[in-house]
């Protein structure tokens, strides 16, 4: 716009300050009538008019300054909620009209600075509310202490007084008493989760807390129902009674006796459900590509980087840098209404290929694409990745009455997440990119030959294990399980090694892994199911009812073999080994994720008397209704549970909690429980008072041969 100087005035700040104003009004005007009618104010049309003047001033005075701060317009938010604009209508409805209308206005105005004070708006107005609630949620606070605290002689009008503030507030209400049961809850807390009053005096406040809440929410309240702390906050979803979710800010208080002693404890919560869902659409658009739908650039970047800053052990992360091959004529020749339409087809193939492998595919920019492998199993995992991408781009795209055909190019990057930074990892997969396209293109390149060849050198030990079970490398030791109460050997278990004549003696994390990936695992789980029974009945035979029974461990694969009951008919046929000496243990998240034809099997075993354990439990996700009903006997606690044992008159009091818990579970149920990691007299004595019939560890005895096992067994009849 041109703008006429006034004499004596700087070059046209004149007619500048006066288009500022009407823009500044116009802006006012559209603002008023879009909110109009979803917040309650005491001003007029034309004072609420008047009033966005001012802040629609601000915004716009934010926006032209140099340099630019968004502070403005946080402020902006806080006024709103403070003049009474509480509605997230009126929130959601401002920042639509504030992007449209400055965009409009201002059309040389950058884009980021218009989302920037967006989202500075969004978050003074969030601020702002959560303040306004907090300090809502502190004055209730009070006047129930004012209430425990009054004098007798006002004892009834203080409860007066509360029971109108408990009856007519706008958040929700519930008071439990000390262990947890509802005793009262408001008309807006019963609105607002879909219960009656009669169904709330049925629940605990504990009923209320779920395994997606943060464990910090659980802590807390642990704290406050053991008197540790008086109040706690936190943002909470809780499910209504038809399903639903509702997110609330929430505060839990202690409320004590005249003796100090807790009383009561009460619950406040607001319903801040829009406003969730408000910010998640705003943090969704934030991180995502408009385009094509998947994540960008800035998501990206914060994954791999929360991956770094988290190192785990034995952690791995993988990258796919993808680049489409000739996407540059395409969009030169055929127009970028084509090149748009292409990105958009594309990027849904990449993420439907992968939709099953738990990988983020985002679109970096252009014609670029990545995907991470946040927990990647090895280089196998990206080659295959890799192929996924190239198999998917083979067939040709039909956009409009062209179709189009499209290949890429693919570097990959896969190493420990130790090795390096995330900077390095995106280097390595720009370079190994390049390298993709100077070979011919369509294809994948894999950096780090020295990574490639370590894992040829694994695939090489795979493909010698058949030969190597037919030349009798493997051969198997055997640890006792002691039983607490008076040290008998009542059971071993089976521990399988490989001498390898090039490797050396190989544990089995070398490669009983590489079995279950070949499918051996079912041929080598037979050999040592087999070689175990004959062991065992060679110990029946000479030790008679002092013989232990022997406990093997069956991998996933095995349990789902359909031959697995045929097998172990057979191999106690074959052996003459009793049933009821064999036991078969398999790991919690195998025994949780087995099918009803699994179930089935372990069913006919269990039936046969074989003895069924969870082998490493407490370290997965049991369902227990589920694990009621599982043909079990036994239960073996993972030895990091028992680590906070190992000294004498100082355990670890959550080890100590969790013990105690599996061991009365598991008794409840009807089951035997071993420890498993059993390496001080201390952590034995311990076990054995909290009621775990048996332990397992170098305390006892490490793995050895059967010669050991005899030696055990001698001793143990002479006594």
């Amino acid at each position: 716009m041109r703008m006429t100087e006034r004499p004596g005035d700087p070059a046209g700040a004149g007619d500048h300050d006066a288009d500022h104003a009407i823009a500044a009004r116009r802006l006012a005007q559209g603002w008023a009538a879009a909110i109009n009618g979803t917040s309650y104010v005491s001003m007029s049309q034309d004072e609420v008019v008047e009033y966005l003047v001012g802040l629609a001033t601000r915004i716009l005075t934010a926006l032209a300054a140099e340099p630019f701060n968004a502070r403005a317009a946080w402020e902006v938010g806080v006024d709103l909620v403070d003049s009474h604009f509480t509605s997230s209508a009126t929130l959601e409805r401002s920042i639509t009209l504030l992007g449209e209308e400055i965009t409009q206005a201002l059309p040389d105005l950058a884009a980021g600075r218009v989302s920037a004070v967006q989202g500075a708006l969004a978050g003074g107005y969030g601020y702002a509310l959560r303040q306004r609630t907090l300090h809502e949620q502190e004055a209730i606070r009070e006047a129930v202490l004012d209430a425990r605290e009054q004098a007798e002689a006002a004892l009834r009008a203080s409860e007066a007084r509360f029971r109108a503030l408990f009856t007519e507030a706008a958040i929700g209400i519930g008071l439990a008493d000390v262990d947890g049961r509802m005793l009262d809850a408001n008309l807006a807390l019963q609105q607002m989760l879909g219960y009656s009053l009669e169904e709330f005096r049925g629940f605990s406040l504990q009923e209320f807390l779920h395994a997606g809440d943060p464990e910090s929410t659980h802590e807390a309240y642990r704290q406050l129902t053991r008197g540790d702390r008086e109040y706690f906050r936190a943002e909470k979803q809780f499910f209504r009674s038809d399903g639903d979710s509702v997110w609330t800010n929430l505060t839990v208080s202690l409320v004590r006796g005249p003796d100090g002693e807790p009383q009561y404890q009460l619950a406040m919560m607001e319903d801040v459900t829009d406003r969730h869902q408000l910010q998640d659409r705003l943090r969704y658009q934030a991180l995502h590509d408009p385009l094509t739908g998947l994540a960008n650039r800035a998501l990206f970047l914060d994954r791999l980087a929360r991956v770094f800053n988290r190192p785990e052990r034995d952690r791995r992360v993988g990258l796919c840098f993808i680049d489409l091959d000739g996407f540059k004529v395409i969009n030169d020749s055929l127009g970028h209404h084509v090149g748009d339409e292409l990105l958009v087809a594309v990027a849904k193939r990449l993420a439907a290929s992968v939709a099953l492998n738990d990988c983020l595919v985002a679109r970096l920019g252009g014609d670029e694409f990545v995907l991470l492998a946040e927990r990647s199993s090895g280089t196998d995992q990206l080659i295959e990745l890799g192929n996924q991408v190239l198999d998917v781009l083979a067939d040709p795209i039909r956009i409009g009455g062209h179709q189009l055909s499209v290949s890429a190019s693919i570097g990959i990057v896969e190493r420990p997440v130790v090795a390096g930074g995330s900077g390095d990892l995106i280097r390595d997969a720009d370079v190994t990119l390049y390298w993709a396209k100077s070979e011919g293109k369509s294809r994948w390149a894999l950096f780090d030959p020295e990574r490639n060849a370590r894992e040829v050198a694994r695939f090489r030990l795979s493909a010698t294990m058949p030969a190597a079970l037919e030349r009798e490398e493997f051969y198997v030791d055997y640890q006792p399980l002691v039983a607490l109460a008076d040290g008998r050997v009542i059971a071993v278990e089976a521990l399988v090694r490989w001498q390898h004549p090039e490797h050396g003696l190989l544990a089995p994390d070398r490669f009983i892994g590489l079995a279950e990936e070949t499918g051996l695992i079912v041929q080598l789980g037979r050999w040592v199911l087999e070689h175990t029974c004959r062991q065992a009945r060679q110990w029946s035979d000479e030790f008679g009812d002092d013989a232990p029974f022997v406990s093997v461990n069956l991998a996933a694969r095995q349990s789902r073999d359909p031959s697995l009951v045929s097998d172990v008919e057979s191999i106690l046929r074959e052996t003459g080994l009793r049933a009821g000496q064999l036991q078969l243990e398999l790991t919690e998240s195998a025994v949780m994720g087995t099918a009803e034809d699994q179930t089935s099997a372990l069913r006919k075993l269990y039936d046969m008397g074989v003895r069924i354990a969870i082998d490493d439990f407490g370290t997965g996700y049991s369902n227990l209704a589920y694990l009621r009903r599982l043909p079990v006997h036994e239960l073996k606690i993972a030895g990091s549970f028992v680590e906070g044992l190992r000294v004498a008159g100082r355990p670890d009091p959550v080890d100590e909690q969790i013990v105690g818990a599996l061991v009365t579970l598991a008794h409840a149920l009807g089951l035997t429980v071993t420890a498993e990691g059993v390496e001080t007299a201390a952590q034995a004595e311990r076990l054995r008072d909290i009621g775990c019939e048996a332990g397992q560890g170098w305390y006892f005895a490490r793995p050895g041969p059967p010669a050991a096992i005899n030696r055990l067994l001698t001793a143990q009849r002479r006594h």
